[in-house]
C-alpha cells in the first residue's frame, strides 16, 4: 500500500469519525431537546386540563345560579298567578252575591205582587159570590115579574120572556159596569201610587235647568254699513260665504243684523262664528273668508268632541266609539220645542238610571239607552226614516249591545220593547220632555193641538160636548145619558184615548174623562 493511499484512508477515517461524533452529539442533543419538549408539553397539558376544570366549575356554578334564579322566577310567577286567580275568584264571588241579591229582591217583589193578585182574586171571588146571590134573587124576581106581567098585561110567554130578558140585561150591565169601575179604580189607584212614588223619587234626585238654550241664527253688526262689506262687490263676498259653508245669508231691513238660514244647526253655528270674526276683524274678502270658515270648522269640531266627551263622562258611559261621541256632540246644536237635545239626552240618562235603580233593573243599560235614545236626530236630515230607527242602526253599527239598541229603537213605539229597561227609557224620555219649563210651544201649534183634541172627542156618537182643559193635558167629554150607559162610557174613554194616541203628537200624557150624569128638572107652579 502506498503512502498516498494510506493518507487518503486516514483522511476518510478522520471524516467518518467526525461525522460519527457529530451524529452522536446530534442524537444526544435531539434526545435532550425531545425530553425538554415532552416535559413542556406535559406542563402545558396540565395547565390546559386545570384551566378546563376551572372553566367547567365556573360554567356549573353559573348554571346552578341560573337554575336557582329561574326557579325563583317560576315561584314568583306562580305566586302572582295565584294572587290573580284569588282576586278574580273574589270578584266573581262578589258579582254572584250581587246577582243573588238582585234576584232575591225581584223574587220578593214577585211574591208581593202574587200576594196582591191573590187578594184581588179573593175580592173578585167574593164579588162573584155576591153576583151569584144577586143573580139568584133576580131569577126569583124574574119569575114573580113574569107571573105579574102575565096576570096584569095578559102577555104571552114569549113576550114576557123578551121583556124580562131586556130588564135583566139592563140591570146586569149596570152591575157589571159598577164592578168593573171598582176593580179598575182599585188597580189604577195602586198603580198610580207606585208609579207616582217611583217617578217622584227619580225627579227629586235630579235638578235641571228650566231655561233651555237654542241655536242663534243671527249675527249682530256694528252698523248697517257692514252689510255692504259682507255682500261685497257684485256679491262676491256673500257668495263665497254661502258656498264655503252651505248656508243662506238673509240681508234685509233688519237693523244692524244679518240672518243665517240653514236646516243644519252645525253649519249655522259655523257661519255665525266665521261671520262674527270677520265683522270684528273688518277684513272681508274671499281668501279671508275661506281661512275664517276653516278655523270655525275646526273650533266647532273641537266643541262637538268636547261636548260628546263631557256627556259621556257626566253619565258614566266612557269608552264609546269616537263616531258616537261626535254624534252626541252634534246634539248640542239641535233643539226640539226649544229644549237642547244634548241636555235632554243627559237628563233622560239620569232619570232612566234612577228609575231602573228603584225597580231593580239594569242601571247601566237604562243609562246608556237614555243617553243614546235620540242619537238619530244628529243625522235626521241626512238619513231617511224615523230618528229612533236611524239611531238604533247607528248604535248597532258601532258595537252597542242589543238591549241598548232596543231601548233606542222602541222609545217612540216603532219597535216593541223587549225589556223593562226599554220601557224605562221611554218613560224617562217622556218625563224629561214633559216636565214644566223643559219645552216651549208656539201659540199656533198649541191652539191647533187643543182644537184637534176637542174634535176627536166630538167625533164619537153620543157625545154632547168636549172641553180641553189644563193646557191640553186633559179632555173632558160630556155624553148623553140616555144614549151612553155606564159600561159604554168606560169603553168610550178607551176608544177616545186610543184615537188620540194614533192621530196626535203631544208631550207627556193626556187624561180622558168621560162624564155621564142624569138631571131631573121639574118646576113648582
Amino acid at each position: 500500500m502506498s503512502g498516498s493511499t494510506i493518507i487518503l484512508l486516514a483522511i476518510v477515517l478522520i471524516i467518518l469519525f467526525s461525522l460519527l461524533s457529530g451524529g452522536i452529539a446530534g442524537i444526544l442533543a435531539y434526545r435532550r431537546g425531545r425530553t425538554a419538549g415532552v416535559e413542556a408539553e406535559s406542563r402545558r397539558r396540565e395547565q390546559l386540563r386545570q384551566g378546563a376544570m376551572d372553566e367547567a366549575g365556573r360554567i356549573v356554578a353559573e348554571a346552578e345560579t341560573k337554575a336557582n334564579q329561574q326557579l325563583l322566577n317560576a315561584k314568583e310567577e306562580e305566586m302572582r298567578r295565584r294572587n290573580e286567580m284569588d282576586a278574580e275568584q273574589n270578584k266573581r264571588r262578589r258579582e254572584i252575591e250581587r246577582t243573588e241579591e238582585r234576584l232575591q229582591n225581584r223574587l220578593d217583589t214577585v211574591e208581593q205582587k202574587l200576594e196582591q193578585i191573590d187578594n184581588r182574586e179573593r175580592k173578585l171571588n167574593r164579588r162573584s159570590s155576591s153576583l151569584d146571590e144577586k143573580e139568584t134573587r133576580l131569577n126569583s124576581l124574574e119569575e114573580e115579574h113574569n107571573a105579574e106581567i102575565q096576570r096584569i098585561a095578559q102577555m104571552s110567554q114569549d113576550e114576557a120572556r123578551e121583556t124580562l130578558l131586556a130588564t135583566v140585561e139592563k140591570s146586569s150591565r149596570t152591575d157589571m159596569a159598577r164592578v168593573v169601575r171598582e176593580v179598575e179604580a182599585e188597580v189604577m189607584e195602586d198603580a198610580d201610587r207606585r208609579a207616582r212614588e217611583i217617578v217622584t223619587l227619580a225627579i227629586e234626585r235630579i235638578a235641571s235647568d228650566h231655561v233651555s238654550e237654542y241655536a242663534i241664527s243671527s249675527v249682530s253688526l256694528p252698523s248697517d254699513d257692514m252689510k255692504g262689506r259682507i255682500i261685497g262687490r257684485q256679491g262676491r263676498n256673500i257668495r263665497a260665504i254661502e258656498q264655503a259653508i252651505g248656508v243662506d245669508l238673509v240681508v234685509d231691513d233688519t237693523p244692524e243684523a244679518i240672518l243665517i238660514s240653514s236646516f243644519d244647526p252645525v253649519r249655522r253655528e259655523i257661519a255665525r262664528m266665521a261671520l262674527s270674526k270677520l265683522v270684528a276683524d273688518g277684513r272681508i274678502h274671499p281668501t279671508r273668508i275661506e281661512k275664517e270658515v276653516e278655523k270655525a270648522r275646526q273650533e266647532i269640531d273641537q266643541v262637538i268632541a268636547e261636548a260628546g266627551e263631557q256627556a259621556m263622562i257626566e253619565t258614566s258611559n266612557q269608552g264609546l266609539h269616537q263616531e258616537i261621541r261626535k254624534l252626541l256632540g252634534r246634539l248640542k246644536f239641535r233643539t226640539s220645542f226649544g229644549q237642547n237635545q244634548l241636555d235632554h239626552a243627559t237628563e233622560t240618562a239620569h232619570i232612566a238610571a234612577m228609575i231602573a235603580a228603584e225597580l231593580g233593573a239594569n242601571v247601566k243599560v237604562a243609562r246608556l239607552g237614555g243617553l243614546l235614545h235620540d242619537l238619530g236626530k244628529a243625522v235626521s236630515h241626512e238619513v231617511e226614516g224615523p230618528h229612533a230607527i236611524v239611531g238604533a242602526e247607528i248604535a248597532k253599527r258601532y258595537g252597542i249591545s242589543e238591549p241598548v239598541v232596543n231601548c233606542i229603537a222602541s222609545h217612540h213605539g216603532e219597535v216593541e220593547p223587549q225589556s223593562v229597561e226599554a220601557v224605562i227609557v221611554a218613560a224617562a224620555d217622556a218625563i224629561s220632555g214633559a216636565r214644566p219649563g223643559a219645552r216651549r210651544e208656539s201659540l199656533e201649534t198649541y191652539i191647533k193641538r187643543v182644537t184637534e183634541l176637542e174634535d176627536i172627542g166630538k167625533s164619537f156618537d153620543g157625545v154632547e160636548q168636549t172641553f180641553a182643559i189644563q193646557a191640553g193635558r186633559e179632555i173632558r167629554v160630556l155624553v148623553k145619558p140616555d144614549t151612553i150607559d155606564d159600561l159604554a162610557a168606560i169603553e168610550l174613554s178607551r176608544e177616545i184615548a186610543k184615537k188620540i194616541e194614533d192621530n196626535l203628537q203631544y208631550p207627556g200624557q193626556i187624561r180622558v174623562t168621560v162624564v155621564r150624569e142624569t138631571r131631573a128638572v121639574e118646576y113648582a107652579k
